[in-house]
């Protein structure tokens, strides 16, 4: 036989309760791995104008700098002067899969200069990559 319940369920007592921990939106959330992502970029940006100084890389960390100044509300990024050692390769290969993962996260966001950021990173790690290995 049924019989009802006589005492409340526990999930109808926590709704009403107040969260004891801040909840983001998406949108924050998207700016805080989008901002991530291009920081990470930054580095290996930084990283290889330490080992193959060029202008185009100049204007590419200007960029990055500030649009991750822009997601995290004004703060600007650490930069770290680079050590030049190593192979630029490898680096290559290691900023064309941030700029592919900055592009991802910023298309969901809809962060067109992001985007337009990321994918020009891409191309240009992706043609230098190309260069290096032949």
């Amino acid at each position: 036989m049924y019989e009802a319940i006589r005492t409340k369920s526990v999930h109808s007592t926590m709704a009403g309760a107040p969260s004891d921990f801040p909840h983001r939106t998406r949108e924050e959330e998207l700016d805080i791995q989008l901002a991530g992502h291009l920081a990470a970029l930054l580095a290996v940006t930084d990283e290889l104008r330490g080992l193959t100084p060029s202008t185009d890389l100049d204007a590419a960390a200007t960029r990055l700098a500030e649009q991750v100044t822009r997601l995290r509300g004004g703060r600007t990024p650490v930069r770290a002067s680079p050590a030049a050692v190593g192979q630029p390769a490898p680096l290559h290969e290691r900023a064309h899969a941030l700029a592919g993962r900055a592009l991802v996260v910023a298309a969901s966001r809809a962060d067109t200069a992001a985007a337009i950021l990321a994918a020009e990173r891409m191309d240009a790690h992706a043609a230098a990559n190309l260069t290096a290995t032949a």
